[in-house]
């Protein structure tokens, strides 16, 4: 993204950039076929259930002013808009605990003044919506995501794991409440008495703790040894959402032997039932405001603009991460300009606005990562075997797969080449070849094991469409209708959603694998050299490592803390905010320019990016390849500049055969070992000299101002 402060001008390269591929869009998600609903029913599932959630929450603090119909019918119709005219369709919108924090504090101002009171609390939220949606008009105009620039993982990553934090907690204080009577419930209901109050919440915890495990081992059938290959398949893309079904019938099993009421369901009234769409006209009072509540508005419209400019940033800036290999450009300042007009829209019409979540923004771009290998890897298994028919060699079947991965990149001028094509075959695989005596000779599945090592080529992608968005938005606003069914689901299973939420997003993250690598015994450390990891973990002395993530730890502790004070809480994003002049201007003088580089780089503190081929198979050691697994990322710890190392992988490349007479091609192949692996396994050897350093170690001065445009 190119860092401007022009008025309209970042705005105009947006839309000038996405409307160019704006037509790829739409064709993408169609030529994807019906593969296209596994990632649409994941995402509908982890942006639905937080939803409902949060809009039984305001129904309870708003007392029934706001309910899930409103929370929901918010998320559908902001999704739904942005799908189709928004900028970056891997962004997924919907109401956040945040808002429901603010409308919460904005109920209780406006219940205890006489001249406004619960009458005109929708009303006066009107007129909070329409200052927030000028400053954030305002701030699209001025360029002011250009500082998105400036945020680096310390402040990303962190804000990521905040929002973790918070569903876990929501999920924890969601089973403890099972255990309690409900506020406005009657507490001399047979139901409350303290027996089957206990009953309830074991019950809840059988429930919600099925739900999570199940739906963690459901998102890695595909490397289950049993079942086929379709079954698999159809259980993890399809199993969380079918297990949301399965443990809401196992509630009703015992529902003859228990009185009404446990175990404890989703409530929320009917779209249709009188007082439900009162809300819709709230326009036509927002006149009966008086003068000074509506100047007032201005105050907590402030610390929203505040919180939706970063949180919408955040979220889009955590679904493009540069490990994805995304090709088509950012959207950053047109999508605050859209997200203003849709928070106008939303006040005036009297429901909650919405904004770009975490953590489903990200989970969105994965659950496309993984389509995109499920696509790349049908049409080159196709094409090795129809090679194989007509006895290619080796070298052949590469060069005919490689140019049918071309032929699916739809390669335009606007997007950003895929240079990293295919990536090179296996040595092993070269070398027997070699051994046959003739590299030209028809190749088989003896050679070439077509199911094993076409995942071997691929690198990561994603099919960047909108019609997952767009599907999902639309089956949101179903829910509306369907609203007499979700009220069967028990709260116990969203508590259980929840969790697995907050599990699901952790890997990739950077600060997670370091506070891990912390609590891993000194003798047990060579073994994260022997899987897939960054290469901080190589460069940076563990040291170093250690009081970066403790400050990094203490840190979030405080975040995390700002956020039970009742109203400052929702203004931790400032807390954030502040850790981008405090990582430019305080961490240097703590840690070693190069030691930060490696640990956490701003975009124009970034060296050029290699090729991907090349920086996996050159500066990464020996061959990585990716984990066959539910998701294409769940075994990789993820970089912004895709750095990973697999030292003790045999999968070595190659770029140039072995001669057939060589007699070193009749060895097995060699491994390359971590310059560290021996040093951590406490060996007396020397640190191995002459091997190249993943970074060069020199120091770079910074291009602040001077980002290259994606």
């Amino acid at each position: 993204m190119e860092e401007t402060f022009v008025p309209f001008r970042g705005i105009k390269n947006d839309l000038r950039g996405r409307l160019m591929c704006y037509k790829q869009d739409w064709t993408g998600g169609f030529k994807a076929g019906f593969r296209i609903l596994a990632p649409t029913t994941y995402i509908f599932f982890a942006s639905a259930i937080p939803v409902i959630s949060f809009g039984e929450q305001l129904e309870r603090d708003t007392e029934g002013v706001l309910t899930a119909v409103q929370t929901l019918a918010s998320t559908a119709l902001c999704g739904i808009i942005h799908s189709i005219i928004g900028g970056q369709p891997l962004l997924i919108l919907g109401v956040a605990e945040p808002t429901v924090i603010m409308y919460t504090f904005m109920f209780n101002f406006a219940k205890e003044r006489a001249d406004l009171g619960r009458n005109l609390f929708i009303a006066w939220s009107g007129w909070v919506c329409v200052w927030t949606a000028l400053l954030l008009l305002i701030l699209s105009i001025l360029g002011a995501c250009s500082i998105i620039n400036r945020f680096t993982r310390v402040a990303g990553e962190l804000f990521g794991l905040l929002i973790a934090m918070l569903f876990m907690q929501q999920a924890i204080k969601g089973l403890v409440e099972e255990f309690r009577i409900p506020e406005r419930e009657n507490p001399k209901l047979v139901q409350f008495i303290p027996s089957w109050r206990f009953a309830n919440g074991m019950f809840a915890l059988v429930l919600s703790f099925g739900l999570l495990y199940t739906g963690l081992k459901s998102r890695k059938a595909r490397s289950w040894r049993y079942g086929t290959g379709w079954l698999r398949s159809v259980i993890a893309d399809y199993g969380v959402p079918l297990l949301v079904v399965v443990w809401t019938g196992v509630s009703y099993i015992p529902s003859g032997d228990v009185p009404k009421g446990i175990p404890r369901r989703l409530f929320s009234p009917n779209p249709w039932s009188p007082g439900a769409y009162e809300n819709w006209t709230v326009i036509k009072d927002m006149l009966n405001v008086p003068i000074v509540y509506i100047i007032g508005a201005f105050i907590p419209a402030t610390m929203i603009a505040v919180l939706y400019y970063f949180d919408h940033s955040v979220a889009s800036q955590l679904a493009q991460q540069k490990e994805f290999n995304l090709r088509k450009p950012s959207s950053y300042h047109y999508d605050l300009l859209l997200l203003g007009f849709l928070t106008l829209l939303c006040g005036l019409i009297g429901i909650p606005p919405s904004n770009g979540v975490i953590p489903q923004s990200p989970m969105h771009t994965k659950s496309l990562a993984t389509l995109k290998h499920q696509l790349l890897r049908n049409r080159l298994v196709a094409t090795a075997r129809k090679s194989m028919r007509k006895n290619a060699s080796l070298g052949q079947m590469y060069g005919n797969m490689q140019e049918a991965y071309q032929q699916m990149q739809t390669p335009l001028i606007y997007q950003q080449s895929a240079a990293q094509g295919l990536k090179e075959l296996k040595e092993s695989t070269i070398q027997a070849a070699s051994c046959t005596g003739n590299l030209n000779a028809p190749v088989d599945e003896t050679l070439f094991d077509i199911e094993k090592e076409i995942d071997d080529l691929l690198p990561v992608e994603v099919k960047e469409q909108r019609l997952s968005n767009l599907l999902q938005a639309i089956m949101v606003g179903g829910c509306v209708a369907a609203m007499p069914f979700l009220k069967m689901i028990p709260t116990s299973v969203l508590w259980g959603y929840f969790a697995f939420m907050a599990i699901e997003s952790l890997p990739g993250n950077q600060f997670w694998e370091r506070i891990l690598l912390l609590f891993t015994a000194p003798s047990r450390r060579y073994k994260v050299l022997e899987k897939y990891h960054a290469t901080f973990v190589e460069t940076v002395p563990f040291k170093t490592i250690a009081i970066f993530t403790i400050f990094q730890t203490t840190y979030l502790l405080i975040c995390f803390g700002l956020t039970w004070v009742p109203i400052a809480g929702v203004m931790f994003p400032l807390m954030i905010m502040l850790l981008v002049p405090a990582r430019q201007y305080i961490l240097p003088k703590f840690f070693k320019a190069v030691h930060l580089q490696d640990l956490d780089a701003a975009e124009y503190e970034e060296a050029p990016a290699l090729p991907f081929n090349l920086a996996a198979e050159t500066q990464m050691g020996a061959g990585a390849s990716y984990a066959e697994d539910a998701e294409i990322l769940d075994e990789v710890i993820t970089r912004s500049r895709g750095e990973f190392r697999h030292t003790n992988s045999s999968k070595i490349t190659s770029s140039t055969s072995t001669p057939a007479n060589d007699p070193l091609s009749m060895q097995s192949p060699r491994v390359r070992q971590s310059p560290r692996l021996s040093e951590l396994r406490g060996e007396r050897s020397p640190r191995i000299r002459g091997l190249p350093s993943p970074k060069t170690g020199e120091s770079k001065l910074s291009n602040l101002g001077k980002s290259p445009q994606n």
